[in-house]
């Protein structure tokens, strides 16, 4: 018994030594990510930006990163009309959201619905689900079937600048399906040529979801402990991907296309809290 428990404290040992020389890796790699210092006053930018009478919509806005985004916007006030586009109506007690359109589509017959995505001048896509919870086949209709088309439409209705929340090690030739769907719908929708394209690979989000997804709930548990000292190693907070995603939206960046990864995401978003 002596020699077992002795066994299982060195292997335990080790496990936590190989998790923290992975997550100092990480954060070295993180720390090479090319990322332009901010100089800009984000809160002059926010009052250009709203004398631009802009309109945007949301797709997701019942998820995750969605909801946080939404509160952002329509706390910031950054647009003159904002319009979700989803699969249901969503209700809201507070009455800030009283103005916000809501656009209810059949993703099975998007072409049904070009009308929703007509006239924003920004979208944001937080579209997403699991292959747990989808299966193989709905896992790739929803993140790239039902992502895509929605660009199309969204650049036919006169979108300028596409948003897509993406995944950190998002790769079109992965040999894993999450990252090999998500690496193919960005290359996809690259082709659609928006004025402007912004990519957001965040790592592990950070989040208690309402819906259960125990392998992301174990991941968050054990990165936890790390996230204080390695914040951008191998999570995230959601918080800060949604802040990034309006900070980037204020900045007229020179790219075209333009690919934020986890690090870079953290500091626009630490940049863009209030």
């Amino acid at each position: 018994m002596i020699v077992f428990e002795s066994s299982c404290c060195r292997v335990s040992c080790f496990l936590a030594l190989l998790v923290v020389l992975i997550a100092v890796a990480l954060q070295i790699l993180g720390n090479s990510e090319p990322i332009e210092v901010l100089s800009m006053d984000l809160n002059s930018l926010e009052e250009t930006y709203r004398g631009g009478n802009k309109s945007c919509f949301i797709l997701g806005a019942s998820g995750e990163t969605g909801k946080v985004l939404l509160k952002e916007i329509v706390e910031r006030k950054l647009f003159s009309r904002i319009t979700l586009i989803g699969r249901r109506q969503l209700t809201f007690e507070d009455k800030a959201y009283e103005n916000v359109a809501q656009e209810v589509v059949d993703f099975e017959k998007l072409d049904d619905h070009a009308a929703a995505f007509q006239g924003h001048d920004v979208g944001y896509c937080c579209l997403g689900t699991t292959k747990a919870k989808a299966g193989t086949e709905g896992f790739i209709r929803v993140d790239h079937d039902y992502v895509l088309k929605s660009a199309e439409l969204a650049k036919a209705g006169g979108c300028s600048h596409f948003n897509l929340e993406s995944s950190k090690g998002a790769d079109k030739t992965s040999s894993f399906l999450y990252l090999k769907v998500k690496g193919q719908v960005e290359a996809d929708i690259e082709q659609l040529d928006f004025e402007r394209y912004s990519v957001f690979r965040p790592a592990v989000l950070m989040v208690d979801r309402e819906e259960s997804r125990p392998a992301e709930w174990m991941a968050r548990k054990f990165l936890g402990a790390f996230s204080s000292v390695f914040p951008t190693a191998m999570s995230i907070p959601i918080g800060s991907v949604a802040r990034a995603m309006l900070a980037n939206t204020l900045i007229q960046g020179e790219k075209k296309v333009e690919i934020l990864e986890n690090k870079a995401i953290y500091d626009l978003g630490q940049k863009g809290e209030k």
